[in-house]
């Protein structure tokens, strides 16, 4: 990780109160035993005018990369089990408006890094599921999310 002090992080903790987002979300996958795979990711947004700031954070943190969206914003992404859980255990003690997403995140992380996909059981599924509905319905959201149940029959499994 980069040179960071604990200034540093709780600045940037911070800034993801306030212009990010943390995200656990299932995706498609053809290649997985499963066909689908949990990511996990920690998003900070800001105008791309002022993209150096994200180079600066992802400097300190040491981890993530930059992308430019097509609407003149910039992110700075954290993808990866470990990746989050270490950046969220930095984060937690400054964290205010995002304090359940981050706490469930890091719990969700913890269960995903603990076993391969293709040997959790419907029960370790059913947590991950839980743990997406709490970060979900913390989120501000723009278009409708997937149910329960709606995610539960993604995966084949019964309520």
């Amino acid at each position: 990780m980069g040179s960071r002090s604990s200034e540093h992080i709780a600045y940037i903790a911070g800034f993801l109160d306030g212009d990010g987002s943390l995200m656990l979300q299932m995706k498609k996958r053809s290649d997985s035993a499963r066909g689908f795979r949990f990511m996990t990711t920690i998003c900070l947004y800001q105008d791309s005018r002022h993209e150096q700031e994200l180079r600066w954070m992802k400097k300190v943190l040491g981890v993530g990369y930059i992308s430019a969206r097509d609407d003149g914003i910039s992110e700075l992404r954290v993808q990866g089990y470990e990746r989050v859980l270490d950046t969220l255990l930095l984060f937690r003690p400054y964290l205010r408006f995002k304090r359940v997403q981050c706490q469930t995140l890091i719990a969700a992380c913890r269960l995903l890094n603990s076993k391969k996909l293709k040997d959790m059981t419907d029960g370790d599924l059913k947590k991950v599921i839980d743990f997406m509905l709490v970060i979900q319905s913390h989120n501000y959201v723009t278009k409708k999310k997937r149910s329960k149940e709606e995610l539960y029959a993604q995966l084949g499994l019964t309520p």
